[in-house]
């Protein structure tokens, strides 16, 4: 059982409602198939069916992460939340990014729900976890982005540093080919509502699409 994330005062000042869901498993990962490129475009579809660019930022756990932003004092137009920038790509015609099957899940279960989901190569993660908020030239290498300047951005630590933020993970951590234990984690700065569906709904993903066994999971604010 993976002990609980420490969550740092200044995050829940700015955002009182913070939550968060969790999930580990052994998992195999492989190329996206087709059949899971098809599974995921479905939900593209569905999204797209009544997305609007002038609405998309206006609603949901995106504008709640939004808002936490700018209480940190994060421009979140700068700084998207990767839900937002994987919905804003869709709605510009753009398509979801191809890159293996783990990564493609989380990609399309954010646009599902909406949710920020950091995804983390379990063996590579050293400690217990903590968020708390960036610091001024706190080094921060991002998945195909170079150094990010995460000063104010809500950010994950283990015992070695950042490990992912809700606008982009890091280079140490992330998922390739050879992960076979996987950490998820759902941002929720809007409160619990709709992580319990996340959570189920990632479940069937990776069980379908990764051979996911050994799947542990949990909540904050822990559920009674």
């Amino acid at each position: 059982m993976m002990p609980a994330i420490c969550i740092e005062p200044a995050i829940i000042a700015a955002a009182p409602a913070y939550s968060y869901a969790w999930l580990t498993a052994d998992v195999v990962n492989r190329p996206t198939s087709d059949t899971l490129w098809a599974d995921l475009d479905a939900v593209c579809q569905t999204f797209l069916a009544n997305a609007a660019l002038e609405t998309l930022n206006k609603q949901g756990p995106i504008l709640a992460m939004r808002q936490l932003y700018k209480k940190l004092g994060k421009d979140p137009n700068r700084y998207r939340p990767s839900a937002e920038a994987l919905c804003r790509r869709l709605v510009l015609g753009k398509g979801l990014y191809r890159i293996n099957s783990l990564v493609d899940i989380i990609n399309g279960l954010s646009i599902k729900t909406g949710f920020s989901i950091g995804g983390f190569d379990a063996a590579k993660v050293e400690g217990p976890l903590a968020i708390g908020v960036g610091r001024e030239d706190e080094p921060f290498e991002a998945i195909g982005r170079g150094l990010l300047n995460i000063e104010g951005l809500p950010v994950y630590r283990d015992a070695n540093g950042p490990i992912g933020t809700p606008t982009s993970d890091v280079e140490r951590t992330k998922l390739c080919l050879e992960t076979t234990r996987l950490l998820m984690i759902v941002h929720s700065a809007g409160g619990p509502e709709g992580l319990d569906e996340a959570i189920q709904l990632a479940r069937r993903l990776l069980v379908d699409y990764a051979e996911a066994v050994n799947i542990e999971q949990g909540f904050f604010p822990e559920r009674r």
